[in-house]
């Protein structure tokens, strides 16, 4: 029996949606997942679904454990605090994801720019690199979006390289 994939999409930015994309881009099911995560049980499966649903929120170690079983980093699962600047740098490769057919560009003026823009805009020239990379077939989709899941945000490059 043949089976085709399709890629999965977002409905929205929840968590709970992130934790069902990751999955299906590993091409897992939940029921796999599950017993990774070692649940047993004639509803072993319960827990995985409440967390895609949004009903219930993983705890750190359990969301750890999710991240690692899908080989993405904790941080583009976890919940967002848009205060946050390495939470909106997920939250911007996300919503690509979600909006895919729409132009993300945040240049930001040199001449007003502080500390937190130069974080945001170095994130923005990495990614751009990667979206190029993308577009121009250098990269496939599935190469892209791994970089997305393993995305490392790192505070404080922007003053080394500036020193």
């Amino acid at each position: 029996m043949n089976y085709v994939y399709l890629k999965p999409e977002l409905e929205n930015l929840s968590q709970g949606e992130r934790i069902s994309f990751a999955r299906q881009m590993r091409r897992m099911t939940q029921d796999e997942v599950s017993e990774k995560l070692g649940l047993t049980g004639e509803c072993k499966r319960r827990s995985m679904t409440r967390y895609e649903r949004g009903d219930r929120i993983p705890k750190e170690d359990r969301l750890l454990e999710i991240a690692k079983i899908l080989n993405v980093n904790v941080k583009c699962l976890k919940e967002f605090n848009f205060r946050n600047d390495e939470d909106m740098i997920y939250m911007l490769l996300w919503m690509e994801e979600l909006y895919p057919r729409m132009d993300i560009d945040l240049g930001i003026s040199e001449y007003f720019s502080n500390r937190r823009d130069k974080i945001i805009q170095k994130f923005m020239n990495e990614w751009k690199g990667m979206r190029r990379k993308r577009q121009e077939h250098e990269i496939t989709y599935d190469e892209y979006i791994e970089w997305k899941f393993q995305y490392e945000f790192k505070e404080g490059e922007e003053d080394e390289e500036n020193s």
